[in-house]
């Protein structure tokens, strides 16, 4: 082979090796964010103030048209997350069962608004909105909504939240099991809505 053959040889090789890179380094980035997706709870885009003013504790609102029933999104308020669950009419509807399991089922003292009461816990009962953090150390519960859930109490485990941490559950109403770690029931923060389909977390309903 001359000279001028090898190293048209050697440049087809490198050529080759170079395509074969690049096709795995896409395949496996697809792969990677297949993954992601299929794990991922949405974080709503809201309609932020600064960040200086977020940290001082400005409202944000957030466009909640989109959400699917069943469905949880999550919204950052003063650096925290706020999860906002659309809840099903079953969902809201198995509330009620569940109330001798519960440490607080009538959230008598749990560290929500005045005008937050009942076993929805909400304004409007279709929309569960809770600061995501777990009231024993903090940690951030995860969203478990299938039903009987083997792991979670098979078929006394009609949905809800829970921290992996050490344990502590919660149900769609973000109210707080019995014999785990956390005390209370998930904090509600003030918040209020703009017709139908704008929420606004820190401002209270009474002076929206």
């Amino acid at each position: 082979m001359s000279e001028v053959e090898a190293g048209q040889a050697a440049d087809a090789g490198s050529t080759s090796d170079q395509t074969r890179r690049r096709f795995l380094t896409m395949a496996t980035t697809g792969v990677s964010a297949a993954g992601m997706v299929g794990v991922a709870v949405p974080f709503m885009a809201s309609w932020n103030p600064s960040e200086k003013a977020k940290a001082a504790g400005a409202p944000v609102k957030a466009d909640i048209s989109k959400i699917e029933p069943g469905q949880m999104v999550v919204v950052e308020w003063r650096g925290k997350p706020v999860y906002v669950l659309r809840r099903t009419p079953e969902q809201i509807a198995g509330l009620p069962n569940l109330d001798g399991n519960l440490k607080d089922p009538n959230s008598d003292t749990s560290d929500q608004p005045s005008y937050i009461s009942g076993t929805s816990r909400s304004l409007n009962e279709e929309y569960l909105v809770v600061v995501g953090l777990c009231t024993h150390l903090g940690c951030a519960p995860k969203f478990r909504p299938e039903v009987g859930a083997a792991d979670l109490g098979g078929d006394s485990w009609l949905g809800g939240f829970f921290c992996p941490c050490h344990g502590s559950k919660f149900d769609l109403a973000g109210r707080v099991y019995k014999g785990v770690p956390a005390a209370d029931n998930l904090i509600i923060p003030p918040y209020s809505f703009e017709g139908d389909d704008v929420l606004v977390i820190g401002v209270d309903t009474e002076v929206a």
